[in-house]
C-alpha cells in the first residue's frame, strides 16, 4: 500500500497545473470555467455523472446510458407525434430544396408557412408564442428537417438554436418578455454574433468592443463579425465584445467578454451581401458591421464580463440538435441507395445481392443507429435534468457529422454515375453536409477539448489521492479503495463490467465495451505520468485518445438502446442487437488501434517525423518535393 501511495504522490505532482487552454475557444469550455472557479469542498458536493468523463479514471458512472433515458411521458409524445404530419406535408408540398439551393435564398411563401407552423420558436415556452418543446421532442423535428432540406435547418436552427437561445438560458424576465415574443410569432429572426476575422476557433481573442458610459446606462459598441448565419436578415443578435471589468476583489481592470442583445433598430448595425457559399446556400451568412452602437445596458446577456461562458454554453447546449437532424440526412441517404440497390441488376442478378453493397449498407446503417441513439440519449439525460452532459454533446456532433458525410459519401457510390447526377439530390446534400465538421466548433478543436478535459478530470483524481497520502489518517477509505482497485486489477480481475446492464444476446459486446474501458484508463494514467501538463501539446496523441473514447461511448450507447429494443420486444430488436454486435466487434478494435498507437515508441517517433513533413511543407509553402521528371 505504502509503494501505490508514493507512485500516487509522485505522479500527482507532475500533472500539477494541467489546464486546457482557452483556445479551444469553439468547445464548450464554460463547464471547465466553473469547475476551476470552484473550491474542493465545492467540487466534491455533487460527483460528476458523464459517463464518458469517469472512463477517463477507467471508472463506469453507469446513471446516464444505463437504462436508456426514456424523457417523455404519454402525453408528451402525443403532443410532437401531431407535429409529424404538418411538418412533413409542408416539405412535400411547399418547401422546395433544389429551388431554395439554386436561388440561394428562401422565398417568401415558405417563410411565411413556417411562421404559421411555429417552426421558429420549437423550444420557447408557451407564455411567450412558442409550441414549448423540450429536448427531446425537438430532437423529433430536427430528424425530419435533416431529412428534407439541411439549408433550411440551418436557417431555422441559426434562429432559435443559437440565435436567442442565450435568451432562454440567461435572460432575465424583461428580456424574456421583450424578446422572445418578437422572435417566436413577430416573424423577427435572430442570429449569434461571435466569429470574426481574427477569431475563429480563438473566440478569447475577439476585437469586437463595448465601452461602458461614464453614467454606466449604456455601452458603444463597435467592431465587425464574420461568416455570421441569418447575418443579413436578423433584427435581434447575441453579440459578444470585449469589455473593461473592474474585479470586486482587487480592484483590478482587465478584459473580458460580455454578451450584449443588440438590435439593429439601436442604429450603427449594418450587413454586408450574403456569402456566396458551397453549400446550405439558401441559409443567409454575412459580415455584420458595427459603428458607435449604443446599447442600453439593461441589455447585458449574462452578467458583464460572463460573455465566454454564455458563448460556449450556447454552443454546447445545441450540439445534441446536430446529431438529431444530420441522423434525418443519413436516413433519407440510406433510402435512396437501399432503393437503387434493390432495383438495379448488373450481371443478372440485383447489386443488393453482392457483398460489396452489402457492406456498405450495413456500414451506412449503424452509423445512423449510432448517430441517432447518441442524439436521443444525450437530449434524454438533458429533459431529465443531467448537468454533466458536456463531452457526450461534443462527440455526437463530431461523430454525426463525420457519419453523415461517410453515408452520403457511400450512397453516391451504390448510385454510381446516378448519384453524380443534380436530379439525384445526393450532390446537394454532400456540399450541404461539408460544413458540419467545421462550424460550432471544428471537429478538431472538439477532439481536443474532449481529451484534454478528460485528462483534466483524471489528473484531479490523482492530486486528490496525492493530498489523501499526505493526511492518511483521515482518508483511509479512500486510500484502501484505491490501493485494492488497483492490486486487483493488476492480478487481471475487478474489471469493468456491462454484463449487468444488457440484454442476454448483448453479453459478448458488453464485455469487449468493458475492456476498452479499462484499457482507456490506463492509457490516461501512462499519458499522465509521462507527459504530466506538457500532454497540451501532444496532439497527435491527443487526437487518438479522442478517437477512442468516441468509439467507446459510442459502444455504450448503442448497447443501451438495443438492450431497451429488446426488453420492450420491439420489433426491430433483433436488427438493433445484429448492428450492435458489427458496431462493437468493429470499435472494440479501432479502440485497441489507437491505444496502441498512443502506447508504442514507433507510432510515436512517428509523429515527430510527420511534424517535421509538416514543417517543410510550411517552409515551402507547398509540397517540398520534385516533380519524378525533374521538370519544374
Amino acid at each position: 500500500m505504502m509503494r501505490i501511495g508514493q507512485l500516487v504522490v509522485r505522479n500527482s505532482q507532475k500533472v500539477k497545473g494541467i489546464e486546457i487552454r482557452r483556445c479551444l475557444s469553439a468547445a464548450p469550455q464554460a463547464k471547465q470555467a466553473e469547475a476551476q472557479q470552484a473550491t474542493p469542498s465545492e467540487a466534491e458536493k455533487r460527483p460528476n455523472m458523464s459517463f464518458l468523463t469517469n472512463i477517463f479514471r477507467g471508472q463506469v458512472q453507469p446513471a446516464q446510458v444505463f437504462p436508456y433515458p426514456e424523457a417523455l411521458d404519454a402525453e408528451q409524445k402525443e403532443y410532437i407525434a401531431s407535429f409529424v404530419d404538418p411538418v412533413t406535408k409542408f416539405f412535400e408540398e411547399v418547401n422546395d430544396p433544389v429551388k431554395n439551393d439554386v436561388n440561394a435564398s428562401i422565398d417568401e411563401k415558405t417563410c411565411e408557412a413556417l411562421w404559421d407552423l411555429g417552426a421558429f420558436s420549437l423550444m420557447v415556452p408557451p407564455d411567450y408564442g412558442g409550441l414549448g418543446l423540450n429536448n427531446t421532442q425537438y430532437s423529433r423535428m430536427c430528424d425530419i428537417i435533416g431529412g428534407q432540406d439541411l439549408g433550411l435547418g440551418i436557417f431555422i436552427g441559426a434562429h432559435q438554436s443559437i440565435g436567442f437561445k442565450g435568451i432562454l438560458l440567461y435572460g432575465d424576465q424583461r428580456q424574456k418578455e421583450k424578446y422572445l415574443p418578437m422572435v417566436s410569432t413577430g416573424k423577427v429572426y435572430a442570429a449569434f454574433a461571435l466569429t470574426e476575422p481574427s477569431s475563429g476557433s480563438d473566440a478569447g481573442s475577439i476585437r469586437c468592443r463595448a465601452v461602458k458610459s461614464a453614467d454606466g446606462k449604456h455601452y458603444v459598441l463597435n467592431g465587425s463579425k464574420i461568416w455570421i448565419s441569418n447575418g443579413g436578415i436578423a433584427d435581434i443578435m447575441t453579440v459578444f465584445a470585449q469589455t473593461e471589468v473592474e474585479d470586486p476583489k482587487t480592484g483590478q481592470k482587465k478584459d473580458k467578454v460580455t454578451a450584449f442583445i443588440v438590435e439593429r433598430g439601436f442604429g450603427g448595425v449594418s450587413s454586408g451581401p450574403p456569402e456566396n457559399k458551397m453549400g446550405i446556400k439558401c441559409s443567409n451568412t454575412a459580415e455584420v458591421y458595427f459603428e458607435d452602437v449604443k446599447i442600453p445596458a439593461e441589455n447585458v446577456l449574462g452578467g458583464e464580463g460572463n460573455g465566454f461562458k454564455v458563448a460556449m454554453n450556447i454552443l454546447n447546449n445545441g450540439r445534441f440538435g446536430m446529431a438529431a437532424t444530420l441522423s434525418g440526412t443519413m436516413r433519407a441517404c440510406i433510402q435512396k441507395a437501399a432503393e437503387h440497390a434493390t432495383n438495379r441488376v448488373q450481371f443478372g442478378r440485383k447489386i443488393e445481392t453482392f457483398g460489396g453493397v452489402q457492406e456498405k449498407l450495413a456500414r451506412m446503417a449503424m452509423h445512423h443507429y449510432v448517430t441517432q441513439s447518441m442524439a436521443y440519449m444525450i437530449s434524454g439525460n438533458m429533459d431529465t435534468g443531467s448537468l454533466d452532459y458536456h463531452l457526450e454533446a461534443a462527440i455526437s456532433k463530431v461523430f454525426a457529422s463525420e457519419s453523415a458525410w461517410y453515408v452520403c459519401d457511400e450512397a453516391i457510390q451504390i448510385l454510381g454515375g446516378m448519384g453524380f447526377m443534380k436530379d439525384c439530390g445526393l450532390e446537394r446534400v454532400m456540399r450541404d453536409l461539408r460544413i458540419f465538421r467545421i462550424f460550432e466548433g471544428t471537429n478538431d478543436i472538439l477532439r481536443l477539448f474532449v481529451a484534454l478535459t478528460g485528462i483534466q478530470y483524471a489528473g484531479s483524481h490523482l492530486k486528490e489521492l496525492q493530498r489523501a497520502f499526505k493526511n492518511p489518517a483521515t482518508n483511509m477509505g479512500l486510500i484502501f479503495k484505491e490501493g485494492s482497485r488497483r492490486a486487483i486489477r493488476s492480478i487481471g480481475y475487478g474489471g469493468t463490467d456491462l454484463s449487468a446492464f444488457v440484454a442476454d444476446p448483448l453479453k459478448v459486446p458488453a464485455k469487449q465495451c468493458s475492456e476498452c474501458i479499462d484499457l482507456f484508463g490506463q492509457t490516461v494514467e501512462s499519458l499522465l505520468i509521462k507527459y504530466g501538463k506538457k500532454i497540451v501539446d501532444e496532439q497527435f496523441l491527443l487526437n487518438r485518445l479522442a478517437d477512442a473514447a468516441i468509439d467507446t461511448y459510442a459502444m455504450a450507447v448503442v448497447l443501451s438502446r438495443a438492450t431497451r429494443s429488446v426488453r420492450k420486444d420491439l420489433p426491430s430488436a433483433e436488427h438493433e442487437v445484429l448492428m450492435t454486435k458489427a458496431w462493437c466487434h468493429e470499435a472494440s478494435d479501432r479502440v485497441r488501434v489507437n491505444i496502441r498507437k498512443i502506447n508504442t515508441d514507433s507510432f510515436v517517433k512517428n509523429y515527430g517525423v510527420m511534424s517535421q513533413i509538416s514543417k517543410n511543407i510550411c517552409a515551402n509553402n507547398g509540397i517540398a518535393h520534385n516533380n519524378p521528371l525533374d521538370i519544374e
